[in-house]
């Protein structure tokens, strides 16, 4: 009866604009909530077919159905904190509850979320006040990431930071920029050898050095223009038993250019004894106590590097990498996903890469508590980027997500709702007027 089907698509308006207001009452609650996503309801009518020409309707009603939008991305609110961590686009940070992290009974769930206040806590893991754990893959003793699957959670552990941790960084590269007085070379001269001492940093942090002294060939007319060099190592210790000088670890004969065009640059380097030269490269391989390094003398014809001019000593241009054991003063995290320790000696250490996962379907992600979300057959299988690649957006630090609630909008739907929610409690109220009427007939 087509009166009774007015009923009834009153109590399904009423019962539709009730789940709209309940969507609307969530917003508007969580309009203050970083990493919100907002909830739509979305209203389908429902059919009920009668025979054409029968001059009846039967009112089917209507129905409601919520979805969060998660793939909607609320604006980066800038903050003080360098592991507040926010992703500017597609993608969402690998996390896991601290209950199943400390269990330690096989790999936690993966939970996912696109921002996070992330602090250290007693035992230096990363977490936010809810208990979420930051993972990510751990690097090598070098800063190198190794290669991890992709398709799986298999690498990842979760971040731990130590406060009170302390690292080296050894040197492994050396360039020497130093200029050789050209009238030393020349007859008559005192032939006196110039000595150079120059620091580096041992694989346990210890401080050596490199011992280089030139000597120059004084010639009985002319001017030979050619040195030796000879390199010691500080870390070497000499063994009383043999009569060589064990701290050697090079000995060079240099000539030097005396043209016009290419006047005190390099003319050859021959090797006596240590490491090989490579004249394509200017480097001297050489082998220090605590492994290999390479020390840059310059190429042939090349101004930069061992140069000799004029009649003074001058270590013009000494540079290396490494440094001494510092302490941990700062992490941060770059745009790529690296978090980066850095120490008071200003050596800057790679500690973990963070991935960003990602799916098909972003909005077919399960929702749960805190912001997270879960894979799910509708959302489809997950992969981790590289932050910055594929799909991904970057990674933001100093920075948190906001909601993605716009209030003046979700203002404006409360009205609507409200104003549809009286129209059909009057649809209603009518309907039983109606029945009022139809049951006084009788009497």
């Amino acid at each position: 009866m087509s009166i009774s089907s007015s009923l009834n698509a009153g109590v399904a308006g009423l019962a539709a604009n009730a789940t709209r207001l309940a969507t609307i009452s969530d917003n508007i609650a969580n309009s203050g909530t970083y990493g919100y996503k907002r909830v739509v309801a979305e209203f389908e009518s429902m059919v009920i077919n009668d025979s054409n020409g029968a001059g009846s309707y039967s009112a089917g009603g209507v129905r409601a159905s919520t979805n969060r939008l998660i793939e909607e991305r609320g604006a980066l609110v800038g903050t003080s904190n360098a592991l507040d961590i926010a992703v500017s686009d597609r993608g969402m940070l690998p996390v896991a509850t601290s209950v199943e992290v400390e269990a330690s009974s096989g790999d936690p769930t993966l939970l996912l979320t696109t921002t996070g206040a992330f602090r250290t806590d007693a035992d230096g893991t990363l977490k936010t006040e809810s208990g979420l754990v930051l993972m990510g893959w751990p690097a090598n003793a070098d800063g190198t990431i190794s290669v991890m699957p992709r398709d799986t959670t298999a690498g990842l552990e979760p971040v731990v930071i130590n406060a009170n941790q302390t690292a080296g960084d050894p040197t492994t590269k050396m360039n020497l920029g130093v200029n050789l007085p050209a009238v030393d070379t020349e007859a008559g001269a005192a032939g006196d050898t110039l000595p150079l001492s120059v620091e580096y940093f041992g694989n346990l942090g210890t401080s050596e050095t490199l011992d280089i002294s030139f000597t120059p060939s004084v010639p009985t007319t002319g001017s030979s223009n050619e040195w030796t060099m000879v390199i010691r190592d500080s870390a070497t210790v000499d063994d009383p038993a043999t009569a060589t000088d064990e701290s050697i670890i090079g000995e060079y004969t240099l000539a030097f250019d005396d043209s016009r065009g290419s006047g005190g640059t390099l003319a050859s380097v021959n090797v006596v004894s240590g490491g090989t030269y490579d004249a394509a490269t200017g480097k001297l391989s050489l082998s220090v106590a605590g492994g290999p390094m390479e020390v840059t003398i310059g190429k042939i014809g090349d101004t930069n590097g061992l140069t000799q001019l004029s009649d003074s000593f001058a270590p013009t241009a000494i540079n290396k990498d490494g440094s001494p054991v510092g302490n941990l003063t700062a992490v941060e995290i770059d745009e790529n996903g690296y978090l980066k320790a850095t120490y008071d000696t200003g050596f800057i250490r790679t500690v973990y890469q963070i991935p960003l996962v990602d799916v098909p379907n972003q909005n077919g992600l399960t929702s749960l508590d805190n912001q997270t979300f879960q894979v799910s057959p509708t959302s489809g299988s997950f992969f981790l980027w590289d932050a910055g690649d594929g799909p991904t957006g970057s990674i933001e630090g100093y920075a948190r997500e906001g909601s993605a609630v716009d209030v003046a909008q979700e203002l404006t739907n409360l009205i609507q709702t409200q104003r549809a929610y009286s129209s059909n409690a009057k649809v209603i109220q009518t309907v039983d007027e109606m029945l009022q009427e139809t049951t006084n007939i009788k009497r």
